[in-house]
């Protein structure tokens, strides 16, 4: 029978609360006195997906940094216990509207709690099921659950396991560095070094004493014998980027690493045995380039080995909302935690745009946004894609349902004077439904 954990943290001053109850009904509690503490927790024990925050009476808000918490375990689902009176703090209600499943007011109705710790909990182990099936994989935060991704995640665990050379093909900003970090990583040469070298970026008269190294004096400005990146890769991977740029002369030296496994330093005849892993990539298409005379065709079939083909953006069902929340998570905690989101015509436009740059286009328009923004949740604009939107003569239903709501809401507030209480009622939901309410639409 699976262990239901439930961790308990309990702000400095906050009220005993007697956990006997919980106890006796299957569950183990996790005590914490502290964000640190809590963050230990959370990291030993990935299977916890429920949290009781107690929350002292007096409380005007919830430590800044708390939010990092909810990091430590993205699976996590929090209750807040918290007296009466702090219903009335708008800034401690906005927090727990926005972060926590659901709220209790204390003297605890240990009968209704334990209905909702067993709400979270199943909520809780539904997203932990979501995570394992392909949203991340690997260390590097390679994330996708569109079928191709999970397609290439198969690919890439089978190459894992050999040390062939292999080649990656795709399009500029699809992740074939991370691909590359990700195979040595989890491969037999992890505990070796990784060395990334971008063959396009180098000037061509350097790119031999970059690749193979050089002895002193082997030409002008040689003032010291120096190491090149295969033989520092000894041992490890070396991953070639932008291979398909690399210049004819310099395609035969590395031919002949591939088939002999030595080097030859610029300005000696010594060879060097070197046990390392190659990995190389390119955008450019290499049959186009092998008919045209500017790559090897021995070259190529040595490297190709194992090939894997990483997606473009655009092809990647389902994704792109998928990473662009998961960056904009990364982002706010950063740079400006007023942005709690993406508008529902973001997310549409996002949609339906082509990434001609790919995941590094997404990163960096959702990392502008995230800084620049002066709205609560970011719209098109804020993404530079506004002109992206086109003219479309009818709204969606999503868009029309806001809008009522958001009138509504407003409409009932000034009639009750801005009692959230009152309001709930006379909307027929739950203050807690109302508060969330009133953070998405940014009602204060």
């Amino acid at each position: 029978m699976l262990t239901r954990k439930v961790l308990v943290l309990e702000f400095d001053e906050a009220p005993e609360i007697a956990m006997d109850r919980i106890c006796d009904m299957g569950w183990t509690i996790l005590r914490a006195k502290n964000l640190d503490e809590t963050k230990t927790i959370l990291l030993e024990n990935e299977d916890c997906v429920v949290g009781l925050a107690v929350i002292p009476d007096g409380r005007e808000s919830l430590p800044d940094d708390l939010e990092k918490v909810f990091l430590a375990n993205r699976s996590m689902e929090w209750i807040a216990l918290l007296p009466e009176s702090c219903l009335t703090k708008l800034m401690l209600c906005r927090f727990v509207a926005h972060h926590f499943y659901d709220y209790h007011t204390l003297p605890a109705d240990f009968p209704r709690l334990l209905v909702t710790l067993g709400r979270a909990y199943g909520k809780g182990r539904l997203k932990s099921r979501f995570h394992e099936k392909g949203q991340t994989n690997g260390a590097f935060q390679m994330m996708g659950k569109s079928p191709v991704m999970l397609e290439m995640f198969s690919s890439l665990t089978k190459i894992q396991k050999v040390g062939s050379p292999v080649l990656l093909l795709g399009e500029s900003g699809t992740g074939k560095e991370l691909a590359a970090r990700a195979i040595h990583t989890h491969s037999s040469r992890s505990r070796g070094p990784f060395v990334a070298v971008n063959c396009g970026a180098l000037p061509t008269h350097l790119i031999q004493s970059e690749l193979f190294g050089h002895e002193k004096g082997s030409f002008t400005g040689a003032s010291q014998r120096q190491i090149g990146r295969i033989e520092s890769a000894s041992g490890g991977t070396i991953f070639l980027d932008e291979i398909g740029d690399l210049p004819l002369d310099l395609q035969v030296n590395l031919l002949r690493f591939l088939q002999e496994k030595t080097i030859e330093r610029v300005g000696s005849n010594r060879s060097i045995p070197v046990d390392v892993r190659v990995i190389a990539a390119t955008h450019i298409d290499l049959d186009a380039a092998m008919k045209q005379g500017t790559f090897r065709e021995d070259l190529f079939y040595r490297l190709n080995v194992l090939n894997l083909k990483m997606p473009p953006l655009r092809e990647r069902d389902g994704d792109i909302e998928l990473l662009a929340r998961c960056f904009f998570e990364q982002f706010s905690r950063e740079r400006n935690p007023r942005v709690t989101g993406f508008s529902r015509q973001a997310l549409n436009v996002m949609s339906s745009y082509d990434w001609p740059g790919n995941v590094r286009e997404l990163i960096n328009r959702v990392q502008r946004a995230v800084i620049m923004s002066e709205n609560q949740l970011i719209t098109p604009s804020d993404l530079g894609l506004e002109k992206r939107i086109g003219q479309r003569s009818r709204i969606s239903l999503e868009d029309a349902r806001d809008k009522a709501e958001l009138e509504t809401i407003r409409v009932c507030l000034k009639m009750n004077n801005n009692n959230v209480s009152k309001t709930a009622r006379h909307l027929g939901v739950s203050r807690v439904t109302l508060y969330r309410l009133m953070n998405k639409f940014n009602i204060i």
